[in-house]
């Protein structure tokens, strides 16, 4: 077991090589070692766990259902840790990456800010680093989606991509060059929250007419069950397929429905899709990449909603008929791309955290080479040698 003196070593060790990772991404997945890694991507609703290798394949998942929002961040902490120990007694576990829905910060030590979970300010990363033997990497949802989507999915080859997440939420990132860009605070890429309808509906995060309340999970479960509420002619199928019971109503019953071919479920997927479109739209706007991926649990539905992005995308375009089109996709990776991108990132930590450990090894034997020359040179007549892990030990 370590000692206290050796997880504070351990601890300064991870924030110094946490905080220099984001410059040398690019370049450093190719060298990093191929050893599996734990990847957790927690959600509104569920928290996905998988040991990966390095080839991005997912050896092993588990799924628990996220803890109730309304409970301390201390139970989502308790969920994250049982899931990466019951994996490691059947794996040789070498760090943990975390992709949280929510703000983390510059360090990727914290998470500020989580629409849909009780984080606010969390030290997530050191938490969890206190219960766990192995280094441990935090980082948006989104952000390790677009990584995994990058390396391993629809987002090979693109050097300006940016990936969208349909779930509870929204999420989003942007990667270019290889890199992903977190903006001066850690923060880029929320958006979700963008307001796309002034006054609309309010949003979790405390605003109103937030992009995801129009097309996201949420929004499209929340116009079912209105619908079902109001005893809609339309909504009858889908509340005989439910027994009446309209919580029961759910983003997967709806998708579904539509691909049976039921008419009202097959609408609320094309306007939640023409709301992504026009998100899209905007965000070529600005940022002008070459593919949007998209992915999150919503994208499970395919064309039924990416076929009316598209097309909401092309009318919404700036410049429409003179200008390039992004091209827009869905995750390869489907629902694992966040916890396949926090797996691989994850590796980068191990890469460095081992290097870091082999050069306090280095600077330890240097140690004791000096210590045994001044010995040798005072002719103090004792003998010094180095144990396997470079300490000084007498015979």
């Amino acid at each position: 077991m370590n000692t206290s003196s050796e997880r504070a070593l351990g601890g300064t060790a991870r924030n110094t090589v946490l905080r220099t990772i984001a410059p040398r991404e690019r370049r450093s997945h190719l060298s990093a070692p191929r050893v599996p890694t734990v990847g957790i991507d927690i959600g509104g609703t569920k928290v996905m766990a998988g040991v990966v290798d390095a080839d991005g394949v997912v050896l092993e998942r588990m799924r628990a259902e996220t803890p109730d929002r309304s409970k301390s961040a201390r139970v989502v902490e308790d969920t994250i840790v049982e899931l990466v120990l019951d994996l490691s007694d059947r794996h040789d576990v070498h760090a943990v990456g975390i992709g949280a829905a929510g703000w983390v910060d510059t360090d990727r030590s914290r998470v500020l800010f989580a629409p849909h979970l009780a984080w606010r300010n969390e030290p997530l990363r050191d938490s969890l680093a206190a219960r766990l033997a192995v280094p441990i990497m935090v980082d948006n949802d989104a952000n390790a989606a677009a990584w995994g989507e990058w390396r391993f999915g629809s987002g090979r080859g693109a050097d300006h991509l940016v990936m969208i997440t349909l779930g509870t939420g929204i999420g989003g990132a942007i990667l270019e060059g290889g890199r992903v860009k977190r903006g001066a605070y850690g923060v880029a890429g929320e958006f979700g929250h963008m307001q796309v309808v002034p006054s609309g509906h309010r949003c979790p995060c405390g605003n109103r007419g937030c992009w995801e309340q129009y097309s996201s999970g949420n929004a499209l479960v929340r116009e079912a069950r209105e619908l079902a509420a109001a005893d809609s002619p339309v909504a009858h199928h889908i509340l005989d397929r439910v027994g009446g019971r309209i919580p029961e109503i759910t983003g997967p019953l709806i998708t579904e429905l539509a691909r049976e071919g039921d008419a009202m479920c097959v609408e609320l997927l094309q306007d939640i899709g023409q709301w992504l479109g026009v998100g899209l739209a905007n965000l070529a706007a600005a940022l002008d990449p070459a593919r949007f991926v998209i992915g999150g649990g919503v994208s499970d539905a395919d064309d039924l909603l990416i076929g009316p992005a598209r097309d909401a995308f092309r009318r919404q375009l700036t410049g429409r008929g003179y200008r390039p089109e992004a091209t827009i996709v869905r995750a390869g990776l489907g629902a694992d791309a966040g916890m396949v991108g926090a797996a691989d990132l994850a590796r980068l930590v191990a890469r460095r955290f081992r290097r870091a450990n082999r050069r306090r090894a280095e600077r330890r034997t240097r140690t004791a080479q000096r210590v045994w020359a001044r010995a040798g040179q005072r002719g103090t007549g004792f003998d010094l040698r180095l144990s396997p892990r470079g300490r000084t030990t007498r015979p």
